[in-house]
């Protein structure tokens, strides 16, 4: 837990050391704001709820996270501080867990800043607050998935651009898996339960589950087995490139 916690302590550091972390933190409380009240037209659906303010973050995350997590060890390998980190007493698993965790929890507080909107609603009516914490509860979770999945696909390349790109393409096609343009597309010849795994792979349908005001096991298990796998196959990729 010591090596972890020293990688965590200097990669939160290093976020609020630099202005990428100030404007991402505007940017995210500009659009999610801008979506909630302009673009969703909040005053004109007459509900004292967050409903269009999450709707929105599946799609905030999947412009913003990639812009986030590409550096995470694409600038490391870039400017050779890896071989630096290698050397310190803490193995590449510890590595893995501080830097994703420093950037979740960074992710979590530009969240929390958001709770302005949460002050708002309460004002202007009567919401139900289980319905709006379950919400925070599953966009927090699947801003771990997109960051766990950015991570891993950082450390294939020394290109900050190129992670960028990539993170986005496959953090695309997990939200795009639960569209029924997409399912519908897969050939009648493969059996259902192959279209219902496809559909399961979502971001977007257990986000959506849980921001029905329940937080399912089968949701939760889902994003944090995504997390799992791919802080796996992040530690596999910093475990061979040592290697080299």
């Amino acid at each position: 837990m010591h090596g972890i916690f020293t990688i965590f302590r200097r990669e939160l550091r290093g976020y609020f050391a630099t202005p990428v972390a100030y404007v991402f933190l505007i940017i995210f409380l500009i659009l999610s704001g801008v979506f909630t009240w302009q673009v969703g037209e909040f005053y004109d659906s007459n509900q004292a709820d967050l409903r269009l303010f999450f709707q929105w973050h599946p799609w905030l995350y999947l412009a913003l996270i990639p812009a986030l997590s590409m550096r995470l060890w694409a600038e490391e390998r870039r400017s050779g501080t890896i071989e630096f980190l290698m050397t310190m007493p803490i193995t590449a698993l510890q590595a893995v867990i501080g830097k994703f965790l420093a950037a979740w929890t960074f992710t979590g507080v530009a969240l929390a800043l958001t709770a302005t909107n949460w002050w708002t609603v309460n004002y202007l009516g009567d919401p139900d607050n289980g319905v709006i914490l379950a919400g925070y509860v599953g966009s927090f979770l699947m801003a771990g998935a997109f960051l766990a999945v950015g991570a891993a696909l950082s450390s294939f390349t020394k290109n900050q651009v190129s992670a960028f790109v990539i993170t986005f393409t496959v953090s695309l096609l997990f939200i795009l898996a639960g569209f029924p343009a997409v399912t519908d597309s897969i050939p009648d010849v493969l059996p259902t339960w192959f279209v219902a795994a496809i559909r399961d792979l979502s971001f977007l349908d257990h986000f959506s589950a849980i921001t029905r005001g329940v937080v399912e096991a089968r949701d939760a298990i889902y994003f944090l087995s995504v997390i799992a796998l791919f802080l796996f196959i992040n530690t596999t990729v910093v475990d061979l490139k040592k290697a080299d």
